[in-house]
Parts: C-alpha cells; structure tokens; sequence
C-alpha cells in the first residue's frame, strides 16, 4: 500500500515539473522610481523634503561666507596684529570651520537626516509595492519579478514585462477603498475585475485601449457640437434680447438721433455684407461655369485632333495602296 503511494506521489510531482517546463517561465520587472513619481503622498512629502534640504544648505553656505569675511579681515589686519591675537583668531575661525562641516554631516552625511528621512519616507510605500507585487504574482502566476531600479543588472526589458502600472492601480485601489460606501466598493471590484482580466490578458487590452481611444474621440466630437449649440443658442438670444430693448426704447420713445443714426450704417453694412456674400456665390458659380465649359471644350478639341489624324492616316494609307497598284500593273505592262 505504500509502495502504491509513493508511486502515485511521484507522478503528481512528475507532472506538476513536465506541465511547469511546458508552460514556461513567467516574468516581469517593476519601475520602483516610475512608482514612486506617481504616488501623490510620496511627491509631497518629497517636495517639503528637498525644501528643507534647500535650508540646511543655505544654512551652510551662509555659514561658509561668513568664515570667509573673517578670514579676509584676518589676511588685511594681520600686520597690525601681535601674535596672541592672531592665533586666538585663527582657533575661532577653525572652530567655525569645525562646527560647519559638522553640521554639514550630520545633514547630509552617509547617516545623516537627508538619508535617513528618505528612508523614513521610502520604506512604508516599499512595503505596500512588496505586497501589491505579491498578489499581483499569485493571482497572474508570475515566477519571477525584479525591481530594474535595484542592483540587480537589466541590459534590456520589454515594456511588455513591466508591470509597473498595475501595481500603481493596486496601490491606488487601497488608498480609495477606504473612502468609499459598500455600494461604491461593489461597483469598484467589478472594474477591479475587469482590469485584472486586461492585464491577464494582453490582446484583450490593446483592444480594450483602441475601444477607449474611439470612445474619447467620439465624446470630444460630442462635446465640441454641444459647444457649438450653446454658442449659437448664446447669440440667437443675445440677439433677440438686443432687439426687445430696441423695441422697448422706440415705445418708450427714448431712441435718440445718435442712435437712429448709428442704426442707419449698421443696417447698410449687414446689406453690404449679404451683397458681398451674394456676389462672391455667383462669381464662384461663373467660375465654375466657366471652367466646365473650357474643359468641354479641352476635350472636343482633343477628340477633333485625333479625328483629323486618323482621317489624315487613312488617306496616307490609300494614297500609298494606289501607289503600289499602280507601280505593280506598271511593271506587269512591262513584262508582257
């Protein structure tokens, strides 16, 4: 019996190896500092993190120039100064030296607070990039996935591999979750679901893309005519607004001369306008006309031209067939 059993043990292990060499490795890489660009909570921080080191190195550059005023007026007064003097001003200003560089370490030294804060600011989104890569790896069954950030030597990656982009959405699905209602979670594991399908599946994604592409496009088109309608609807009413107002002041008698008059050019430009418009319509028609009937003409021309050839060929070819009848009865007369 368990002779049986080992037997049946080994060929479970025999076929999870065969169906494991089959199928083949599954890899993919991240982008650690693609990531990180991309987390709000991480910008910001980073933001007041260089703002406080801009500080402590105006801190230290102003530190250095003030040194250095007390060594130029050492250099100046050094003549006038016995010795006594100038070794206790020489000790202070190493001391300043001393406190600066200091100072200047414990900022921005191997250990100093710049590392340290990083550290302090890396490490908890490390931690949730380390969690939302391992399921992302369970659930899509990768079995390698490396960092290209770290250490480890990346001569070349297919962007196909990166998959960088879905643990950002991981990392932003935690982040709302805990903002949202039991029905707004419902409705975002539904398009959670649906985005892990996408990633599952690289063609479904590419089609999903070229369905988005056609839909972004199809709503601006929408959104520019709606743009469009308002706009005209904003002028048809400005319009029968202006003439209510006119209409009102002639009843109320208050259209003054000025007015009237100012009134006269208007309606004289309008009609010149609609002149001019009219005008350019029939002279595009006429050049329209115009140019079909030389284009008519082109062509019966072309057509006459090669009628007169053939016609001018014809006789050529029954000129030359008289020709060689009557040389060849010609010649026959001769040789009777």
């Amino acid at each position: 019996m368990r002779k049986q059993f080992l037997y049946v043990f080994l060929a479970l292990i025999a076929m999870q190896t065969i169906n494991a060499q089959t199928r083949g490795n599954k890899l993919g890489y991240i982008d650690m500092e693609y990531i990180l660009q991309n987390v709000p909570d991480y910008t910001e921080a980073k933001i007041q993190l260089e703002q406080k080191a801009q500080k402590w190195k105006s801190e230290i550059d102003a530190k250095k120039i003030e040194i250095n005023k007390l060594k130029e007026a050492l250099k100046a007064e050094k003549a006038l100064l016995t010795k006594e003097l100038i070794d206790e001003r020489e000790t202070e200003i190493s001391f300043l030296e001393n406190e600066n560089l200091e100072y200047q370490q414990k900022r921005f030294g191997a250990n100093g607070d710049l590392i340290i804060q990083k550290s302090v600011l890396v490490k908890p989104i490390q931690d949730q990039v380390f969690t939302a890569v391992q399921d992302i790896a369970e659930r899509l069954k990768y079995d390698f996935i490396f960092d290209k950030t770290s250490d480890l030597t990346m001569l070349f990656a297919a962007k196909r591999f990166d998959i960088s982009d879905q643990v950002l959405r991981v990392l932003n699905r935690t982040e709302k979750r805990e903002q949202l209602t039991k029905k707004q979670q419902k409705e975002a594991e539904a398009r959670e679901s649906k985005e892990d399908a996408l990633d599952d599946n690289p063609a479904l994604a590419e089609r999903q893309k070229l369905l988005d592409d056609k839909k972004a496009a199809r709503d601006k088109v929408l959104e520019d005519r709606k743009l469009l309608q308002e706009q005209k609807k904003k002028e048809f009413d400005d319009k029968r607004k202006q003439i209510q107002a006119d209409r009102e002041a002639k009843k109320n008698g208050t259209v003054s001369a000025n007015v009237k008059k100012e009134e006269a050019p208007t309606s004289s430009t309008v009609n010149n306008e609609a002149t001019t418009i009219a005008d350019d319509a029939k002279q595009k028609q006429a050049d329209a006309r115009a140019k079909t009937l030389e284009d008519r003409k082109k062509v019966l021309e072309d057509r006459k031209k090669i009628l007169e050839e053939r016609r001018k060929k014809i006789l050529e070819d029954r000129e030359a067939l008289k020709k060689a009848k009557e040389e060849k009865l010609k010649e026959n007369t001769n040789n009777n």
